[in-house]
This record gives C-alpha cells, sequence and structure tokens, in this order.
C-alpha cells in the first residue's frame, strides 16, 4: 500500500506540534517528481551521522532546538531558522531538544 502525500494544490498544516511533538511521526509531506518534503521529528539525543544529500536541501527549525553541522561549522538552529545547502555537502544533526524540521529536498532528474 502506497504512503499518501499531499496532492497538488491540497493545504498542510506544518505549524509547530507543540504537545503531541513526543508522540509524533517522521512523514513524508510530499513526494512529487523533483521535490520531496518531510517533517522530521527527533527526540532529544538523536544524531545523525554525517552524511549527504542527492540534492540541495533546506532545513528548518519549526520547533525545539538541533545543532546543525556543515561546511566546518555547527549551527544552532532554533524555532524559525533555516539553514540551505548545495546537493552533495556533508552535513550532520545533532538534536538538542526534541524537534520537528521541515527538510525540503530537491531531487535528482
Amino acid at each position: 500500500m502506497a504512503i499518501p502525500h499531499a496532492n497538488p494544490g491540497e493545504v498542510i498544516d506544518v505549524r509547530p506540534l507543540g504537545a503531541s511533538l513526543a508522540s509524533a511521526r517522521t512523514t513524508t509531506l510530499i513526494k512529487s517528481g523533483l521535490l520531496e518534503v518531510v517533517r522530521l521529528v527527533l527526540p532529544a539525543g538523536k544524531e545523525i551521522a554525517t552524511h549527504k544529500a542527492p540534492g540541495a536541501i533546506t532545513v528548518q527549525c519549526l520547533e525545539g532546538r538541533i545543532a546543525f553541522t556543515a561546511q566546518g561549522q555547527t549551527h544552532e538552529l532554533t524555532t524559525g531558522q533555516l539553514i540551505f545547502l548545495e546537493a552533495g555537502e556533508p552535513h550532520a544533526v545533532r538534536c538538542i531538544e526534541d524537534a520537528s524540521l521541515l527538510l525540503t529536498l530537491r531531487l535528482s532528474a
């Protein structure tokens, strides 16, 4: 069974999850053609080891706090902050507080 994603023209709620953050799961919101949008839900202490995305990405912190490492620097992202990377740029994430992130990925053709 296919996982349902948003249809073109459909409104998607990406507001902070608040009290339901602890029980929420990572969800792919959109996957279409060259675009994928994912709400990542990460508990405090979770680490995503250094990796590369196949396309350009943005990571926006919707709530919580993370340490995002790329290009030899670590940036602490909090609610409302966004970072952009070109395709293939190594990066890592460490979750400082329970967090949800909006990951936008440009997929390869």
